[in-house]
């Protein structure tokens, strides 16, 4: 970025000022990476609870009677099957199959989806869906109406074994009623807003979706009732190695315009049987070849963190490269995800250049952390006896 270009701020970003937040340029928003320590903040939403600004990620409607078929054929879902009420992880893709970005799609109604993307790639992914919506067969153009509602709303993640208590406080429907992937329509903190069950840390956990003028009400609202329950908040920094753990991609590290679903063990993301869309001859293709790459958990040897671009090898040959990387918080030591060449076996042991020293490293399963079930607030009682 210059030195003309100014960074864009989301709607909370006065409160991050006010509470002390490191804040750095992350896709040209100027964002908190950290309020005190990432790995307090780590541990925090592991153990109790953490609340994230995502104010800075793309919200992008999609309206009208022909809305669903404008996203089957843009994206890799068959999004109008999807149930109303559901939410959706998803991909986009380029005319070979290469990854523009990967999404999560809400069904808010019958003729009506809200898609999420990240921030640097959300100008991109709106162009594509205005693009393609033109190019959609059987589609006219009267049926469908793309918006960008970024400024629009304030999203608000809140993480973590405490979220569905802390979130309860400030919502008017009964938690419990959302289930693992669904979003639904409420009152927010008395605002008008979508409560989804959904989140990037691998932990239980809610985005809530809410006007932007109201977004720092309902920050200040969270905090309050939150702290009973361990309630911090939390910046990039923490954010990044929870999805690490998680082993849940970021793009720009492990999805790219030059990968495809098939080399980051996504292909399950990719259906034939459906209507046609964007990208699917290119895919077809690598289904039949074969995947170029395959995405890697590795448990690094001693205490010095893998980062991204650090060669893999196998008997001083190069396979591939580190993608991310870390020191573990809840682990306690090195862990990251790379993209190699050939396939291995979990078990098996490569090298990694560590700043020109080679250390081994194991190849384990993804996730590295499995994501805890989802409680419920209210568990029904068990039936009892009758005598």
């Amino acid at each position: 970025m210059s030195d003309s270009e100014v960074l864009r701020q989301t709607t909370l970003h006065a409160v991050h000022v006010e509470a002390g937040a490191r804040l750095i340029d992350f896709a040209g928003w100027d964002m908190p990476v950290w309020y005190d320590s990432a790995t307090n903040e780590h541990v925090a939403v592991r153990t109790h609870a953490g609340i994230f600004d995502l104010g800075h990620m793309g919200e992008l409607s999609v309206e009208g009677p022909a809305a669903g078929a404008v996203l089957d054929y843009a994206l890799l879902l068959h999004a109008s099957k999807m149930p109303v009420g559901r939410a959706r992880y998803t991909m986009i893709c380029n005319e070979d199959g290469g990854i523009i970005d990967d999404l999560i799609v809400y069904r808010l109604g019958e003729e009506s989806f809200l898609v999420v993307a990240n921030a640097s790639n959300a100008p991109a992914v709106f162009a594509q869906l205005v693009e393609r919506s033109s190019q959609t067969p059987g589609v006219e153009a009267s049926n469908v109406e793309l918006r960008d509602d970024t400024d629009r709303w304030g999203l608000i993640a809140v993480q973590g074994p405490t979220a569905a208590a802390i979130v309860q406080q400030v919502v008017e429907l009964e938690i419990d009623a959302v289930k693992y992937y669904r979003i639904a329509a409420t009152t927010v903190n008395g605002h008008d807003g979508l409560l989804a069950r959904t989140g990037y840390t691998g932990e239980d956990g809610f985005e809530l979706f809410v006007p932007a003028e109201a977004a720092p009400a309902v920050w200040r609202a969270l905090i309050e009732r939150g702290q009973a329950s361990g309630l911090v908040p939390a910046g990039l920094a923490a954010r990044d190695t929870l999805r690490l753990e998680a082993g849940m991609p970021l793009y720009g590290n492990e999805l790219t315009a030059q990968t495809t679903p098939f080399d980051v063990n996504s292909g399950r993301l990719v259906d034939f049987d459906g209507p046609d869309f964007v990208g699917a001859a290119g895919l077809a293709a690598q289904a039949e070849r074969g995947a170029g790459t395959h995405l890697i958990g590795l448990h690094i040897d001693g205490r010095r963190p893998a980062r991204s671009g650090y060669a893999v090898s196998v008997d001083g040959a190069v396979v591939g490269e580190i993608t991310s990387g870390a020191l573990s918080p809840t682990l306690d030591h090195p862990i990251a995800m790379a993209r190699v060449s050939q396939n291995f076996a979990t078990g098996d042991v490569v090298s990694v250049d560590v700043r020109g020293k080679a250390i081994g490293a194991t190849i384990v399963d993804l996730p590295f952390r499995s994501r805890p079930p989802v409680p419920r607030l209210n568990p029904p009682t068990p039936p009892t006896e009758e005598n």
